[in-house]
């Protein structure tokens, strides 16, 4: 019996499905942070903690895993994904204690490890035929309405709805479930598949793609710490500069930031990569030092305007990373280089968290807060200089 499959464009906006997923569950915690501290004494290097397991989950996940849809297919991979994300945020709907929050934090880094790079990739190679340079851009696009979905409708849930801790991970859950279903359907793009058996292997980097993959990877890095900053402190700097305890205002700030970086895809996907990463590490750098100076100072209007030049910074700098790997890596390698792109991003998103973690609870916010800028502002300046030496490398091949 043959299994009835998705058309190309029904596929395409299942894959982008996935790829929302991955930052709906990054960021689906984030606004519980302040009622676990409260209700379990946590301080803020704790729930920091709680964040930063993710992305040690999806980094060793990558590590192992991170070239299997190459072999085994996109849909297989993301499916396995999917489940193990519905099962942390399951588990995360009926945790009773903080140990329970840390185990559903841990599958959900593995489903997000293991449908990263796939999803990326199938975007990729579902998109229109003469259309796959915009990949790229719906693939943030994607993660923009994730977040927005995990900002808004978790915020409301929290804030209005009953069991403020559980109910919007019951609706987590019952959506990845029916993602799941859509991605079975998923065709098998045969054509992506890698020679030979699959065997546990780092994520690689083909012959000759060396600095476009270290751009790449700057760029994206550079975004993850930022959204890092947001949501791991997002929900106290709002409180702190706010004055709210309003879950769904302090989730419409972290949604101010998806809006932006949603925005920001429609004029940017027609420049080319060097240009987008130009635009989003010069915006990383403005928007870096104004969020210092609206958590020093506590002004909402500084802090508004931040987050918007946050999310603009993440998307483009997403983006031109994304466009330079889907330009330039060969299809049979595309998921495995992908996957090593994200295991360098998010073992920084982990490093970065933990560490302004530990500081706003030994220090304070403010400080953790100015670290954070500043650390944001080094890895933009970096990734605008490995783009300009890449670009003086191709020049210079080409002319040769």
């Amino acid at each position: 019996m043959t299994r009835r499959t998705l058309g190309r464009t029904a596929s395409l906006f299942t894959a982008l499905a996935v790829v929302a997923h991955t930052i709906w569950t990054s960021a689906a915690p984030a606004l519980t942070y302040p009622l676990y501290a409260q209700s379990w004494k946590l301080t803020t290097f704790a729930t920091t903690a709680i964040f930063a397991i993710y992305p040690i989950f999806v980094v060793a996940t990558l590590v192992v895993f991170g070239n299997i849809s190459d072999f085994i297919g996109r849909r297989e991979t993301m499916l396995l994904g999917l489940a193990a994300s519905a099962l942390g945020a399951l588990i995360f709907s009926v945790a009773p204690d903080v140990s329970w929050i840390y185990v559903g934090r841990a599958f959900m880094g593995i489903g997000v490890g293991l449908s990263a790079g796939p999803s990326a990739a199938a975007v990729v190679e579902f998109s229109a035929y003469g259309k796959t340079s915009q990949a790229g851009s719906a693939t943030a696009a994607a993660q923009a309405l994730g977040m927005m979905g995990a900002a808004l409708l978790g915020g409301a849930l929290i804030q209005y709805a009953p069991l403020p801790t559980r109910l919007n991970f019951i609706v987590l859950t019952v959506a990845l479930i029916g993602l799941f279903g859509a991605t079975w359907f998923l065709p098998n793009y045969t054509a992506s598949r890698a020679d030979g058996k699959w065997k546990p292997k780092m994520p690689a980097v083909p012959n000759g793609l060396f600095l476009t993959f270290v751009t790449a990877t700057a760029s994206v890095t550079a975004s993850y710490v930022l959204g890092a900053i947001t949501l791991s402190l997002g929900a106290q700097v709002a409180h702190e500069v706010i004055g709210s305890t309003n879950a769904l205002v302090n989730g419409g700030t972290i949604a101010l930031f998806a809006l932006f970086m949603a925005g920001v895809t429609v004029p940017a996907r027609k420049l080319a990569g060097e240009r987008v990463i130009a635009w989003g590490a010069a915006a990383a750098v403005v928007s870096s030092i104004l969020l210092a100076v609206a958590a020093a100072s506590h002004s909402l209007p500084i802090y508004t305007v931040a987050q918007a030049g946050s999310g603009m910074a993440y998307s483009l700098l997403l983006l031109g990373g994304l466009s330079l790997i889907t330009a330039n890596a060969p299809v049979t390698h595309r998921g495995a280089t992908l996957s090593a792109l994200f295991l360098v991003a998010y073992l920084a998103q982990a490093v970065v968290a933990l560490a302004l973690g530990k500081v706003a609870t030994a220090l304070s916010l403010a400080v953790a807060v100015d670290i954070g800028s500043l650390t944001v502002t080094i890895l933009a300046i970096l990734t605008l200089l490995f783009s300009i030496i890449r670009s003086k490398a191709r020049r210079t091949s080409q002319a040769g």
